[in-house]
């Protein structure tokens, strides 16, 4: 049986001149069920002055990017980037080891459980499992950076980070670290998306870090 629309479910360009599913019905409801599990999440983003559930903003950020990238994104990549993070808070990252290794671990573990999560929805949503299994491929990026849809997830997820995480992020990490991270994602951009990157809005101190890693990518 479909789910029910939840009162919450951002249906924003959810179905458009340049995309019809084959089942509106069954995609919106798959869309509604990955927002009322992340409207679960206790940690909440400021979002304009109102405290929002983080997984439930980040995904619909990461849809956002995603439609900007490739407004004519197929099925599966659509669901794919409302699903990415589905329910992360239920594996924190102290429920790893607390060191490189550890994290590596926790980062690659937490693909596996989005992953399985969002079957388990789809499914529930009456989804076929060959659709199941593309998306589940595109949430544990297989075929990066070939997959032309495997990149474009990756370009929104980068350019989620730089929009909304970097500012924070920057202002309690140190220099140097936060310029190894920039260099880290700005290598697995498309040039598109580097571009578009290029004309965000940051803060003198944001712009200096990005700076830095740019000059350091351009004398390699």
């Amino acid at each position: 049986m479909l789910a029910t629309i939840p009162h919450f479910c951002n249906k924003t360009k959810a179905v458009t001149e340049k995309f019809q599913p084959r089942d509106p019905h069954r995609f919106e409801a798959a869309l509604c069920r990955f927002d009322e599990e992340n409207a679960r999440d206790p940690n909440v983003e400021q979002v304009a002055g109102v405290a929002r559930p983080r997984e439930l903003i980040y995904a619909q950020w990461l849809t956002e990017w995603v439609l900007r990238l490739c407004p004519e994104a197929a099925e599966p990549l659509r669901l794919a980037a409302r699903c990415q993070h589905l329910c992360r808070w239920l594996v924190p990252r102290d429920s790893y080891p607390m060191t490189r290794a550890g994290y590596l671990k926790w980062r690659e573990g937490l693909k596996h459980f989005h992953a399985q999560k969002a079957g388990d929805m789809l499914r529930e949503t009456g989804y076929p499992e060959d659709l199941i299994a593309r998306v589940q491929s595109l949430n544990l990026k297989k075929g990066f950076p070939q997959d032309p849809e495997t990149q474009v997830l990756e370009d929104a997820l980068c350019l989620v980070f730089l929009e909304h995480q970097f500012g924070d992020l920057a202002s309690k990490t140190a220099d140097d670290k936060m310029v190894n991270a920039l260099q880290k994602a700005w290598q697995k951009m498309s040039p598109a998306a580097q571009a578009l990157a290029r004309k965000l809005s940051y803060n003198p101190h944001q712009r200096a870090l990005l700076e830095r890693a740019l000059r350091f990518e351009t004398n390699r």
